[in-house]
């Protein structure tokens, strides 16, 4: 009778932490589906980080109308914004009003606007990037389907300008030739386009704003 009576206290005990066992499980899988919501709500309140845009530019390049700039004040989220630059060649910022920005580079244009910043913010940091040269434009003129201007983007060359505008059937491509305005006189760089997509990487020209490529 003892033996028997031990065995059911024994079995009572066994029985009980089981049960234990399971509810504290059953309690954990029940807490999974808040845990999970909780943890869905955090990633979509947590705002990502806008990507920095990407500059087209190199340190000599000169800013000029209709250019778009990227401006951007550290710890200033009011200040940092995209902006044009007017036919006058001016931009619009908050505290400042009108600034000008043809004619400088991105950095000197930066240093201005930083000293002029001094006055309102307290250490004003500065960065410009260009993300729209549409001040730099080079031209396609003759035997082509789509003569006309054409933005002039980083490290353009002809055979990119050539490839936009394609040829008419009478196109002479052995006579195409680069006229550039250049230290008061006007240069011609021949271009032999046959050679050129045979890879010929010496009639590939790097193209500078106001190029004119004239295909005969």
């Amino acid at each position: 009778m003892r033996r028997l009576k031990l065995e059911k206290t024994e079995g009572g005990e066994t029985m009980k932490r089981t049960t234990a066992k399971w509810i504290s499980l059953a309690f954990v899988l029940a807490s999974l589906p808040a845990l999970a919501a909780q943890g869905a709500n955090q990633d979509k309140d947590a705002k990502p980080a806008d990507p920095a845009p990407t500059s087209h530019t190199g340190s000599t390049y000169v800013i000029g109308p209709d250019d778009t700039l990227y401006i951007s004040v550290w710890k200033e989220p009011d200040l940092t914004e995209t902006l044009p630059v007017r036919a006058d060649g001016m931009i619009s910022m908050p505290l400042l009003n009108d600034v000008q920005a043809a004619g400088l580079t991105p950095m000197q244009l930066g240093a201005a606007l930083t000293d002029k910043l001094k006055k309102y913010v307290s250490d004003p940091r500065v960065t410009i990037v260009v993300t729209q040269m549409n001040s730099q434009r080079v031209y396609v003129t003759g035997e082509v389907l789509h003569p006309g201007a054409m933005n002039l983007t980083p490290n353009m060359t002809v055979l990119q300008a050539l490839s936009s505008s394609g040829f008419t059937q009478f196109a002479n491509t052995k006579g195409i030739y680069v006229l550039r305005h250049e230290n008061g006189e006007d240069k011609k760089f021949p271009v032999n386009y046959k050679k050129l997509v045979k890879g010929d990487g010496g009639q590939n020209i790097a193209l500078k704003p106001g190029d004119t490529i004239i295909v005969p």
